[in-house]
């Protein structure tokens, strides 16, 4: 077999892939670290300086005790496995993520451990697990060489005492300063010399090469393909402490190594395995196919180091894919909260950039724009709020050693949260730990394991001395072990003597031989032991109560799953135009509380994901990650009655939290598999002699390749029977290299969770995919499964700036794909209808799923702005880029002494409204925004302008201006950012200049409390002369959040106006300022009917929102005085909103359908006037009409309460009910020459109640039915209560108040048989009219039944003033 390869064909099921050893090489000596030497080369050319005058990785600022020297891989064994290739690079990097680190006799020199994984660029995870310990330095030449740099820095020093270092603008130099000196315990104790540590940085520690001893680290790794962290921690500290003991250990090290590597194989699903280090045997479990995946990284330190409340918080910070930056001292911490917010996201996987420990050569990564979970080690005492970050406004921080967290801003805060932390808080305490934050045990020792000594070494000598056969018992003794162990009987026999304490002493001795911690019961277990069973067990019942939520709430979600492709290819060819999962019905089942989260989480790239691995286990094998999930729905729906679907915000606790740790537990108490013991190997004697304190040089030629096949230690074990009952055997567990040989067990391994992202690497040889498919279509599979993960891992082993660059260019690339998605999500749910006609799928969006859109929106646009930026004030790169671009424009209208007017500054002006032109620029349009109380931060202040301009349309707009100053963006940003992209630029700018076609109110409806002035604008009737009034008007707006209360106009405020032709024109104009009123509705207009000039005819009244630009048109063309028209001095308005069109598209006569209507003028007019010539609607026409009003009515309730809209426009708007009673009475009524004077319907209204009063007064009712007594006295009652109203309506406006009582109070179906009835009736209306037609007023009576089933309400301005 040859050494590439060495093991290749059973590395699937190999424990562990790579045993390295990293330290320093004395043949190269001491070298300046080359990746921070790049760094440093990155930032001097940043800032303009020549990268070349940097030297490289020199920095004689800095005791040569605290820098950083470049670490070597020594040696890695095997040399290459196919299927997981070595690299090299990124194992030296995070085994020693800040170089060598030299110490003294009199620092500290403990040993410490930490973790670390590489994460492919296919997906695919290595795990490693590192020990560092601190060796003497032996080489003459390094100790002399650290003497020479001890003394320059003492002379660089004392030059540079004097003077003071000046402080970089970048944010990322103080990322830098707080990570480009290893720590050193004891910087602070030792002794100081040229004054200690001054202005320079020089460290107190010092060295001399006569008298003391120089200590370098070195650090021994294990890679594995799974998170085996204690097996591997317990393994690499018994190597460690083989290295230090008095004694040599019982084998040569290279036994133990080559043992692990290639004897030692992965534990089948289900099993556990027993294995053996130098002292102790070491024992790792893996949960079966049904139970959560192995997860082996204590979650009871995660929830003590940040406390339930932090976590949970962080938890959801994750779950909605934002940028998440964990801070500590400690890698170790660092990989323990990674690895254990990630365990916790079942059956969902985080699918963006992942790097629990990030190197210092590597800060440009967080410059990425893209959602991520990074790892930041941190300087003792640095102060978080000195530490600047490129991008802050999404960035999630976690401070683990000061138990705090900085959240973004608009969170949603995760579903039943309080009760979520106290069950997770019962969880915890149930342990003994306590759920607030930084009470945390320490972690157990790595220098030696507990019950290790002089003892232990003396037993293992004896053991190897007995045995025969390199590790194993004498064959009399295995053979009676396991007759024993495989007799059921006995062992009965054997607990029943322990428990009445009769002793068999030869058997026990035997047992204990060969017995494992986990077989001695809970009671004989060493510390190491429990500890690990009881982490085990928290982990599991974390974990489960976490799964418990998701399955409560996405108990239904296969309902909502959108499967409409016959096959594979057709669903992969059209997958980014098909829509997955219908989440607007998703939402619309859901409970209240949840909505705020789940309407985002439902838009990350997580969810989708999962939605797609449902899709395609269509025709393919299931994720087993989406197994397990689905089996559990199942299996709560045979024990759930409740009906499906019907969803409740109770909180539903986990119920089988006892039950869940039985097979963990019992994994533990019985051992399933035993691998071969460490043995001699074929050696040359002389070699890898020990030394006390010095890790040995291994014999490479015998660990580069594994057993051959057929070799004596795999053929003399037998093959594992899968468990059909309790455990009652220890077998011993082979590793061949022919995966055909193995145990059954060992073939689980490949579809196991060892592999549930097997498709993302060459799929193993056994269990292919249910069919078989092309190769083409299964690169199409593995392409689906990564849309949207744009550079997903930074590639560690290549950092040179064409990579770096190649890096940045795949951002670009992906935040424009990004924003072209969005814009087009945004397009096609707003534009409803038409999007459906077009082939776009579904037209629903609420007002929820628009909100989440433009949130997403906004977040993507402080990535586009964060990213390649170097000079930021504030958490809001957008933000802070507009400040620069406000100060700038300031100074120059300083300077000009008047408003800088440029080519993107315009002044919107309606002159022919009547309305005076509005300035349009960016700078006023952040004025408005900072000048809102309401919002304190630099990040609700952009997300305020980005929704302003938003609905102004005018973001792309802004947005070009903005970028326009291209000297000012080269000073902000460097020359790979997004924004200095021109072309991606250009397109960026287009995408977003296309949701200019559909209208938003994103800004008005998400700050309801902020003060908005307004300008009202009273036009009249321009060619009539009674144009002006001497009365004193008042007008009072409503809209959908309030009403503004009655504003008296004062006097004197006549404007005039000139239109297209200079023709004059005069209007009444004013501002008022009050809270936000939402979307217009109506308009109370009246005045105080005083002076000569009281009558007053308007055309209508214009109404704008100074800070939206939003103006509302109220068509009038009434009358308001005495004697005049119906008498009115006061009309209740119906508003629209005007749509704003350029000059262009009025002369092309195109124009967007205003999206709701006012009242036509022409049934504003009486009665008498509508019965001449004009065209008449039919009673089918009406009746129809009557209908669709109804209609109308109905679908407003049928929509979410937040999205309904304006109830008044649908009753007194054009086409409203009200609207449609009036052409119904209108309909046959007598000509005006039978009348001397002008007649409206409430002269109708009036008669008839006249009628019918005097009627009841006389007791003579025999022309109207006896149960229409009581309807006839409610009408009287509401008619007499309007003409009695404070309020100076009209006859016309009466009606329309009547009509809306009459709605809400569900009387109008028995009003209309009453009136139709009344004599009156047919003297004032024809014999063909509609009231007259006793099939008609059945139908019409029908149709307004169908009102009774919805709580209508009116606006205060419809019913003030009406005393019923």
């Amino acid at each position: 077999m040859s050494a590439n390869t060495a093991g290749s064909g059973s590395a699937s099921c190999r424990f562990a892939h790579y045993f390295v050893i990293c330290g320093i090489d004395n043949e190269t000596g001491l070298e300046p670290d080359a990746l921070a030497a790049l760094y440093q080369r990155l930032e001097a050319d940043r800032q303009g300086r020549d990268p070349e005058s940097v030297a490289a990785g020199e920095n004689f600022d800095q005791s040569p005790l605290k820098r950083t020297f470049k670490s070597k891989v020594l040696a890695h064994y095997p040399e290459n496995i196919d299927w997981s290739p070595f690299d090299q690079d990124a194992v030296n990097m995070l085994c020693m993520p800040k170089g060598l680190s030299f110490r003294t006799q009199r620092d500290d020199r403990a040993p410490h451990f930490h973790s670390f994984l590489i994460t492919r660029e296919d997906g695919s995870r290595t795990y490693g697990f590192v020990h560092t310990f601190y060796e003497e330095v032996t080489s003459p030449q390094i100790c002399s060489a650290m003497q020479t740099l001890l003394q320059m820095h003492h002379a660089e020093h004392t030059s540079c005492a004097s003077s003071s270092a000046s402080s970089s603008s970048s944010s990322m130099d103080s990322l830098a300063s707080s990570l480009d000196e290893p720590e050193s315990p004891s910087s602070t104790s030792s002794s100081s010399q040229a004054g200690g540590r001054g202005g320079c940085g020089c460290a107190s520690s010092s060295y001399d090469a006569e008298h003391d001893t120089l200590y370098v680290s070195k650090a021994l790794c294990l890679l594995t393909s799974m998170p085996f962290m204690h097996a591997c921690r317990r393994f690499l500290a018994q190597l460690h402490c083989a290295v230090t003991a008095l004694q040599p250990p019982p084998l040569p090290l290279e036994s133990y190594i080559y043992n692990v590597l290639y004897e030692v194989p992965l534990p089948p699903p289900g099993r556990s395995l027993k294995f053996h280090g130098v002292y102790e045997p070491i024992v790792c479990q893996r949960p079966g196919p049904a139970e959560l995946p192995l997860a082996d990284y204590p979650l009871g330190e995660t929830f003590c180091l940040l406390g339930v409340e932090n976590l949970v918080q962080l938890f959801t910070c994750v779950l909605l894919e934002m940028q998440v930056l964990l801070y500590s001292q400690d890698y170790q911490r660092l990989m323990v909260v990674a690895e254990g917010i990630t365990t916790l996201l079942f059956p969902f996987q985080w699918q963006h950039v992942y790097v629990p420990i990030l190197p210092a050569s590597l800060l440009h990564f967080l410059d990425a724009p893209v959602p991520y979970l990074m790892g930041l080690r941190s300087k003792e005492g640095t102060d978080r709020s000195k530490l600047e970050l490129p991008q802050e406004a999404n960035l999630c921080f976690v401070d683990i050693d000061n138990h705090c967290i900085d959240l973004p801003e608009d969170f949603p805060q995760f579903p039943n949260k309080a009760e979520f932390i106290q069950e997770l808080s019962e969880v915890l305490l149930h342990y003994g730990l306590t759920p607030e934050q930084g009470l945390t045990s320490p972690p157990p020792s790595a220098t030696q394991p507990r019950g290790l000594g002089s003892q232990l070494q003396q037993v293992s000598l004896r053991e190897l001395e007995e045995d025969g056969r390199n590790g194993n018992l004498p064959a009399d003794a295995s053979d009676v072990l396991e007759l024993l162990q495989g007799n059921a009987t006995l062992e009965r026999l054997q607990a029943l003597a322990r428990r009445t304490g009769v002793k068999v002493a030869g058997l026990e001795a035997l047992v204990a031989g060969q017995q494992t911690p986990g077989q001695e019961g809970v009671a004989g277990k060493s510390g190491v032991e429990e500890e690990e069973l009881r982490n085990t067990k928290l982990n599991v019942q974390l974990r489960e109560v976490f799964a418990a939520r998701f399955a409560t709430m996405f108990a239904d979600y296969e309902a909502f799953v959108i499967q409409n492709s016959p096959d594979l290819e057709s669903w992969l060819t059209n997958r980014e135009q098909m829509h997955n999962f219908d989440k607007a019905s998703f939402l619309s089942d859901q409970p209240e509380p949840y909505l705020p989260f789940l309407s985002r989480f439902i838009e990350t790239q997580m969810f989708a994901t999962f939605i797609d691995n449902k899709i395609m286990s269509q025709w393919e094998e299931k994720e087993p990650l989406l197994r397990v999930f689905d089996g559990r729905l199942q299996k709560a729906r045979l024990y759930n009655v409740r009906a499906p679907r019907l969803r409740s915000s109770v909180y539903q606790r986990c119920t089988f939290l006892k039950e869940s740790t039985q097979a963990t537990e019992q994994r533990f108490t019985k051992i399933d598999h035993t691998a071969i013991h460490p043995h001699l190997l074929d050696m040359k004697i002389g070699q890898g002699r020990y030394q006390q304190g010095f890790f040995p040089t291994l014999q490479a030629d015998v660990l580069t390749s594994g057993p051959p096949n057929h070799n004596r230690w795999t053929n003399r074990t037998c093959a594992a029977p899968r468990r059909k009952g309790p455990r009652q055997q220890v077998d011993h567990l082979p590793l061949d290299n022919d995966p055909r040989e193995q145990v059954e067990g060992c073939l689980v391994v490949h579809n196991s969770m060892a592999f549930w992202e097997w498709d993302k690497s060459p799929p193993p040889p056994v269990k292919p995919p249910k069919k078989s498919f092309s190769a083409c279509c299964l690169k199409c599979m593995q392409e689906a499964r990564s849309l949207g993960k744009n550079t997903r891992h930074p590639k560690l082993s290549d950092l040179s700036p064409a990579v770096i660059a190649q890096t940045n260019c795949k951002f670009v690339e992906g935040l424009l794909k990004e924003c072209r998605m969005k814009t087009k999500r945004m397009l096609v749910d707003k534009m409803g209808g038409e999007a459906v006609e077009l082939g776009h799928g579904e037209a629903t969006i609420t007002g929820l799923e628009e909100n989440t859109l433009i949130a997403s929106m906004c977040d993507l646009l402080e990535r586009i702005w964060s990213h390649g930026l170097q000079i930021k004030q504030g958490k809001s790169a957008l933000w802070s880029h507009l400040m620069h671009y406000q100060a700038r424009e300031e100074k120059l209208e300083q300077q000009a002494g008047s408003p800088v007017s440029n080519g993107q500054e315009r002044r919107k002006s309606e002159p022919s409204l009547g309305l005076p032109a509005l300035r349009v620029s960016l700078v006023q349009d952040m004025r408005h925004i900072q000048h809102m109380g309401e919002i304190m931060t630099d990040v609700g202040r952009a997300r305020a302008w980005i929704r302003l301009s938003l609905e102004k349309k005018l973001l792309s707009q802004h947005l070009r201006q903005l970028l326009a100053n291209t000297a000012l963006t080269k000073k902000l940003y460097k020359r790979y950012a997004f924004l200095r992209c021109e072309e991606e630029k250009e397109q960026f700018l287009f995408h977003l200049l296309s949701l200019n076609a559909v209208d938003y109110f994103c800004f008005t409806s998400v700050f309801t409390t902020i003060m908005i002035p307004y300008r009202v604008v009273i036009i009249p009737i321009k060619k009539l002369s009674n144009a002006m009034t001497t009365s004193n008007p008042w007008v009072c707006v409503s809209g959908e959040l309030g009403d503004s209360g009655i504003m008296q106009i004062p006097k004197n405020v006549l404007e005039m106006t000139f239109d297209s032709a200079f023709r004059p024109h005069t209007h009444i104009s004013a501002l008022f300022k009050c809270q936000n009123l939402g979307k217009l509705t109506t308009l109370q207009l009246g005045h105080d009917n005083a002076g000569l000039l009281a009558k007053w005819l308007v055309d209508c009244v214009m109404v704008r929102n100074e800070i939206t630009g939003h103006t509302y048109r109220f068509p009038c063309g009434r009358w308001l005085g005495k004697g005049v028209d119906d008498g009115s001095l006061e009309r209740v308005l119906i508003g629209e909103l005007m749509v704003p069109c350029s000059e262009e598209e009025m002369a092309r006569g195109s124009k967007t359908p205003p999206p709701q209507r006012s009242p036509s003028q022409l049934r504003r007019i009486s009665i008498t006037s509508l019965t001449g010539r004009g065209n008449k609607p039919t009673a089918e026409q009406i009746q129809e009409a009557l209908s669709e009003a109804v209609n109308n009515t109905v679908k407003h309730f049928q929509k979410p309460e937040k999205e309904r809209g304006s109830l008044t426009v649908l009753l007194c708007g054009e086409g409203g009910l009200v609207g449609v009673l009036e052409q119904v009475f209108h309909h046959g009524f007598r000509t005006a020459r039978l009348f001397q004077k002008t007649v409206f319907i409430w002269d109708f209204i009036e008669r008839a109640v006249m009628y019918m009063e005097s009627a009841d007064q006389m007791g003579n009712l025999q022309e109207t039915a006896e149960p229409l007594q009581l309807p006839s006295s409610t009408l009287c009652r509401y008619a007499n209560a309007i003409n009695n109203t404070s309020r100076s309506l009209g006859k016309d406006g009466k009606f329309q108040l009547l009509v809306c009582l009459g709605a809400r109070d569900q009387l109008l179906s028995t009003w209309l048989p009453l009136l139709a009835e009344c004599p009156e009736a047919t003297r004032m209306y024809e014999e063909t009219a509609l009231l007259r037609d006793r099939d008609a007023v059945s139908s019409l009576i029908s149709a307004l039944q169908m009102l009774h089933d919805f709580p209508i309400t009116l606006e205060g301005s419809i019913t003030k003033g009406v005393e019923l």
